[in-house]
């Protein structure tokens, strides 16, 4: 695990931005892996200006997003379509069929799921997955307890995680109980991950990370056995780490 420290969350939205930008130039074609919550924002927003400021385009570009709420259509602006034709679809000229994620308004969510792995493997699988975690462990939305075996699957959102949604939402009510998610086997195959780490909020769960041990009860954990995994984490996530190694 190649760790990048940073300073803040500027440093490391710009870093990440110039690792995906590099790839996406070197391509002539490429499957992402993406992530939606508050990490990854301004990544997306500082990859939108290198693009324009180097003339890039997007269009052999192919994209594959972690998750998706059920029972949200793709129009609602809490969806998970929403928010990236607003970071970075609608802004690149990457073409709309080949931005996929999980219908979360499928009549046979299980039937999703399959069809959503289908996708991922006729693509030839990704090629660069970029992730962030939760504060429990979680990536995607797989939350403690999930099996690392585990495809695409749908999951019972953790209270920890709708709270930590909720400020999305008009209240905690509004937030939906329940995600379509790559499971933690299909990220593993990604061929690269990319994991940002941002905040004291995160402190801990950076710190467990870095610990090596290996669990279910902590699903991030895992990305210490993937062979090419780049995390980049500010100074606040890496405080608690950091505090730990000089005791």
């Amino acid at each position: 695990m190649n760790i990048i420290h940073v300073k803040n969350y500027e440093e490391m939205s710009q870093k990440a931005a110039a690792l995906l930008f590099e790839r996406i130039q070197q391509s002539p074609k490429i499957t992402l892996g993406l992530a939606t919550g508050g990490t990854p924002e301004n990544t997306y927003t500082a990859l939108i200006a290198k693009a324009k400021e180097n003339g890039q385009s997007f269009s052999h570009v192919q994209t594959f997003n972690l998750d998706e709420y059920v029972g949200l259509p793709a129009e609602d602006k809490n969806s998970y379509r929403h928010y990236m034709k607003q970071r970075l679809f609608d802004h690149v000229d990457i073409p709309k069929e080949k931005t996929h994620l999980p219908n979360g308004m499928a009549p046979s969510l299980e039937e999703e799921c399959r069809a959503y792995e289908n996708m991922i493997a006729e693509a030839g699988g990704i090629d660069i997955q970029l992730l962030g975690i939760g504060s429990n462990g979680h990536i995607g939305f797989n939350e403690p307890g999930t099996p690392f075996s585990s495809r695409t699957h749908i999951v019972e959102l953790a209270e920890e995680t709708r709270q930590a949604n909720a400020r999305y939402f008009p209240t905690l009510e509004d937030v939906p109980k329940q995600a379509i998610t790559m499971g933690i086997q299909t990220i593993m195959e990604a061929k690269e991950i990319l994991l940002l780490i941002s905040g004291k909020a995160k402190a801990e769960a950076f710190a467990k990370l870095c610990s090596n041990e290996v669990n279910e009860a902590f699903p991030a954990s895992i990305l210490n056995k993937h062979p090419n995994v780049t995390v980049i984490a500010d100074e606040e996530a890496a405080s608690a780490y950091t505090q730990k190694a000089h005791l």
